[in-house]
Formats: C-alpha cells, sequence, structure tokens
C-alpha cells in the first residue's frame, strides 16, 4: 500500500474511532500486565469474566503473591493454559516486588524478562499502560498487514517491523487498537464484512466481497 493510502486508511479510522480502547479489563499498569498474560490464546471476554472478581482480591503484586498459585488457578481455570499462566503470574508478581519495587516497568527489555512475558505482551503493556506507540501484532494484525496490503510478512515480527516503518508517526500511538478491532470485528478472518468497512477502496486484498 502506498504512502497517501496509508495516511488515508488510519485518518478514516482515527475519524470514525478517535480513542481507540483495547477491551481486556484493567485497573492500573500490574492488573494490565496480568491480563495480558492471561490472554495469550484466550479470548479478551473470558479472560475479563474471571479477572473482574480476581481483581476484587488481587490487585497488586503483593495481594497475587499473598494469593499464592493455588487459589489463583481457582479464579482463571476457564482460561486456557491456566496452570502454566498462574505460575508465570506468581513468579513475576515475585520479581516486581523483589526488583523493580512492585511496579511494572515500563522498560521492553525488563518487560520481556518477566515468566509469561514476550514481545506481543510486552508491546502491549507499553503502549496502554505508558503511551509508547509499539504494535503487537498478534493474528488480527498478522491477517490485516498481510490481507490490506499495508504490511506484509512471513511472520509477527517481520510484519511488526513493516507496520512500525510504515505508519505514519502521527497515527503509531493508536494503529495498534485500531487494527486489533477492525480484525476482530470488520476484517474477520473467514468471512470479511468488506461491505461495511470504511477502507475497503484502499484495501489490497483480492477476494473482497464487494467491490
Amino acid at each position: 500500500m502506498k504512502k497517501d493510502k496509508i495516511d488515508q486508511f488510519f485518518k478514516r479510522m482515527s475519524d470514525a474511532n478517535p480513542e481507540p480502547k483495547g477491551e481486556l479489563h484493567y485497573t492500573n499498569p500490574y492488573t494490565l500486565l496480568v491480563a495480558v498474560v492471561l490472554s495469550a490464546q484466550a479470548t479478551d471476554v473470558g479472560v475479563n469474566k474471571a479477572t473482574g472478581p480476581l481483581f476484587k482480591v488481587a490487585d497488586t503484586p503483593e495481594k497475587m503473591v499473598a494469593l499464592g498459585e493455588g487459589k489463583l488457578k481457582n479464579y482463571v481455570k476457564t482460561i486456557g493454559l491456566y496452570n502454566a499462566k498462574a505460575k508465570n503470574i506468581i513468579k513475576l508478581s515475585q520479581i516486581l516486588i523483589e526488583i523493580h519495587n512492585s511496579t511494572v516497568p515500563d522498560d521492553r527489555a525488563a518487560l520481556e524478562a518477566l515468566p509469561g512475558v514476550g514481545r506481543k505482551t510486552a508491546n502491549v503493556v507499553l503502549n496502554i499502560a505508558f503511551g509508547e506507540p509499539t504494535i503487537a501484532v498478534d493474528t488480527h494484525l498478522f491477517r490485516l498487514g498481510n490481507r490490506t496490503g499495508l504490511a506484509t510478512g512471513k511472520t509477527p515480527l517481520e510484519v511488526e517491523k513493516k507496520l512500525l516503518k510504515n505508519i505514519p508517526e502521527k497515527w503509531k500511538r493508536h494503529a495498534h487498537h485500531w487494527l486489533i478491532l477492525h480484525g476482530r470485528y470488520v476484517c474477520k478472518a473467514r468471512k470479511p464484512l468488506c461491505e461495511d468497512c470504511i477502507v475497503r477502496d484502499l484495501c489490497a486484498f483480492k477476494g473482497k466481497t464487494v467491490n
């Protein structure tokens, strides 16, 4: 996609939704981090159902460690891979207490050093909690990058790097959310709702359901 089209693409996204928000529920940077760790290979809706009650009793690293792995599992057992996730959440909470003065670091390397936190999770936390113009490439962004021509690549990292290179600076702050929401509700994997798409004339997808 050419630069002028990319600019127009995000201008339309901005006009339609000036302040996009993620759909995971959280109350502070710590609960955001926990929610994002839990969301791997799970839906935001499923995570929110579990974290609603959880965050009422454990919204700080100290409270989570005090809760313990066994009780934590009872709160998150409806979420896929909950055993490993519960173990990681207790471990990362202990590290936050011991090394980071119980605060979530605003540094990529420090975030990625935490158990259960990879590049995508770090990008989400840096973007939402600290306002950094990072782009977390999940299945939706990977699909959109390739399907629309915004950023083609064979791996999430390749798509991420191209998106960061191709998207104008003024749109980067919210690009992550615009693309996730668009992929989740309009540019769906199996049946894209091209008739409802506000950027369909800019999109390079050859399988468009409407012209």
